[in-house]
């Protein structure tokens, strides 16, 4: 056994979502959004560079000695399975390890609306899991193929950056393919997941203006594409599709768009109202005839109205979203102010006098 895995089996245990381990401060665990130390010294350079050394194979270490960072998956039997970025910075190597549970997540777990099923049952087009890094995005887009692979007769090809969730092939063929080890690039791996009789094809990340073309290309051509961006709203990432082409293909995006897009699920990870864990908190946008002409015609920032009106679709804007689960009882009021838009209609139920004002003068 590898002797990081102490580390990483310990934060398993405790609940947390990541791992981080740097020179000069002892191991730092990540529950429910907040760091916290784990009681252990503070790791030296030559402590954690054979700590890193010992799990990377002959390649990764010729890359890793080059100054090259590395993402790579990790699995032991004892410590389980592990999303790793491993780096270099001033005072030696580090390394951030997120937790994959062992289990794929159901979307209903993650609360997920029946509205999300009603996407997948698409035959082509695309979808589109959008928020922040740290957002639980893989964890949604391997809940997506886990359904599809149960429910539709597909051949699914996964591109992935690494490879976190393991699926086994029930209804549908999986096939999944690392980046970096099975394929040179995402642009790569479209190219040659193409050729290889497709019914589904998950995106990782659409990094760049190929990879964004590719994958409109594949779902105008009869494939249901489910992709990733790091936007946090539905509006901000359609313009950033569009933003990221050369002007003379902006036009050819947006129809591209209002023709083949599916929907937008954007997310952000809200902390529990009894601080034990968090929860996932959707803004949803269905591409509806009426919200297909506002980006036909680059009308794209009245969308949020139509979400704001089209709950009975199963659309929704995040603020309307926070709302909702601060009257459930589901969410912190203090953490959903921090993560809503429109603060002044989340201000009466801020339990933290404190937090008011910081927030306010950081707006201002």
């Amino acid at each position: 056994m590898a002797r990081i895995d102490a580390f990483l089996e310990l934060g398993r245990e405790q609940g947390c979502s990541d791992i981080h381990l740097a020179v000069g401060v002892p191991p730092m665990i990540r529950i429910h959004g907040e760091l916290q130390p784990i009681k252990y010294r503070n790791l030296s350079a030559e402590e954690l560079h054979d700590l890193v050394d010992e799990i990377l194979d002959k390649e990764q270490r010729k890359q890793f000695a080059q100054g090259i960072d590395l993402d790579i998956s990790y699995y032991s039997e004892k410590a389980g399975r592990y999303r790793a970025n491993l780096y270099h910075k001033i005072s030696g190597v580090g390394g951030a390890f997120r937790v994959i549970p062992e289990e794929i997540p159901k979307l209903k777990d993650l609360g997920m609306p029946p509205v999300v099923e009603k996407l997948l049952d698409a035959n082509q087009g695309l979808i589109l899991v959008t928020g922040a890094t740290g957002t639980g995005k893989t964890t949604t887009l391997a809940a997506m193929i886990d359904w599809i692979n149960h429910h539709r007769k597909f051949n699914i090809i996964t591109l992935e950056d690494p490879i976190e969730y393991i699926h086994k092939s029930n209804e549908s063929l999986v096939i999944q393919r690392s980046v970096g080890v099975h394929v040179k690039s995402f642009k790569d791996g479209l190219h040659a997941a193409l050729r290889e009789d497709p019914d589904v094809i998950l995106v990782g990340e659409l990094r760049d203006p190929e990879t964004i073309n590719l994958a409109m290309t594949a779902a105008e051509t009869g494939h249901l594409v489910l992709g990733t961006l790091h936007t946090t709203s539905a509006v901000k990432t359609l313009d950033r599709i569009i933003d990221a082409m050369p002007a003379e293909q902006k036009p050819l995006a947006a129809m591209f768009l209002a023709q083949h897009l599916k929907g937008v699920i954007c997310q952000k990870l809200v902390r529990t109202a009894d601080g034990r864990n968090r929860k996932a908190i959707l803004e949803i946008m269905i591409n509806t005839p009426g919200i297909a002409n506002l980006i036909l015609n680059r009308k794209i920032f009245q969308i949020p109205a139509n979400l704001q009106t089209g709950r009975e679709l199963g659309m929704q804007l995040m603020d309307q979203a926070l709302l909702e689960a601060i009257k459930n009882k589901e969410i912190d009021p203090d953490d959903a102010y921090v993560h809503a838009t429109d603060k002044k209609q989340f201000q009466r139920f801020v339990t933290n006098p404190e937090l008011l004002p910081q927030v306010n003068l950081a707006v201002s």
